[in-house]
């Protein structure tokens, strides 16, 4: 048979951090509020002149790098993002054209929110396995600075910038084990980003809506449900992950999560902190973070889930090397 491994990751932020403390000059906010809530205590923000696909740029360059591989090599591009640099073509073929990959191979975007990426994996990793591409690189990037209003503390203070990118190669033993896929439209209201360009005009709000605390329940129940789906799948348990890699969403929703799975909290890549919620960018992110500190051995198992809106949430487990 034939799978897909992972062989590269990279990653970007850009270079303007917002601490907690910038924002509480001017919001009715301080650090020990946001961050006994969220667990954050930055972010960063992407220049005005940056779009989606430069910080795209960075982080896949940075993931060739550690893959050994020329652009050239890549035949397949995946791209998840909610914050695309314009309505079409994809973030992905723009991507493609700043690699200077000119050999005709697939590129795309997936929109699945906070969830994206690992919706993205999971198309990559099917296509590498059925032979439609050798080498895939998937990237989750966002600048999800641009669709929130500042003046409310609700949700300005939770999201952040960056992209994070994997490269895919194929293997004659599995790496990308499984993934397993969910949505659920009709809670769509709970969390959503409303507004539509219509006669060359902004109808409704482009702004980020939530009801966090529906959010928070919804959100420890399915990344739970959506990791024993996996591990169940692959008749595995709890006690075989070595890493949980969740969507950095919030410190609370991530320790909830650990808490059900029985996973310890020294076992569970926390980069929440220092880069806010990324939406698409979270996990790849976490992986990169992993990969550079030396967290990750060869052989072990990761989980990776998340849950974004739409709803939709997702869990795959990755043999590690």
């Amino acid at each position: 048979m034939r799978y897909s491994r992972i062989i590269g990751t990279g990653s970007y932020l850009p270079e303007k951090i917002v601490t907690n403390d910038d924002l509480s000059k001017t919001l009715d906010t301080d650090d020990e509020w946001i961050q006994s809530r969220t667990g954050i205590r930055q972010r960063h923000i992407a220049a005005p002149e940056q779009e989606t696909s430069d910080l795209a740029l960075m982080a896949s360059q940075r993931a060739l790098a550690s893959a050994g591989l020329a652009a050239d090599d890549i035949d397949l591009i995946v791209v998840a993002t909610t914050t695309p640099d314009m309505l079409f073509p994809s973030t992905a073929c723009i991507l493609q054209d700043k690699l200077g990959i000119h050999n005709g191979s697939a590129a795309f975007d997936v929109q699945a929110v906070c969830s994206g990426f690992i919706f993205a994996l999971a198309t990559a990793d099917r296509m590498v396995a059925s032979g439609m591409a050798k080498n895939a690189l998937v990237v989750g990037a966002e600048v999800m600075s641009r669709i929130l209003d500042w003046n409310h503390r609700n949700t300005c203070v939770l999201f952040g910038d960056g992209a994070g990118a994997l490269v895919l190669q194929a293997s004659e033993t599995p790496g990308i084990l499984s993934a397993h896929l969910h949505s659920e439209g009709q809670h769509r209201h709970i969390l959503n980003a409303p507004g539509q360009i219509r006669d060359g005009r902004i109808h409704g709000s482009p702004y980020i809506h939530m009801d966090g605390g529906a959010v928070f329940r919804f959100a420890v129940r399915v990344l739970a449900e959506s990791t024993l789906e996996a591990l169940a799948h692959n008749g595995l348990q709890p006690a075989d992950i070595d890493w949980l890699v969740p969507h950095q969403a919030n410190a609370r929703i991530m320790d909830a999560t650990a808490k059900k799975l029985g996973v310890p909290p020294e076992k569970v890549i926390h980069t929440v902190s220092g880069q806010a919620n990324t939406s698409a960018a979270s996990i790849p992110l976490a992986i990169d973070y992993g990969a550079r500190h030396g967290c990750f051995k060869p052989g072990q198992l990761l989980a990776l889930a998340a849950v974004g809106a739409g709803f939709s949430w997702g869990a795959s487990l990755v043999r590690w090397g």
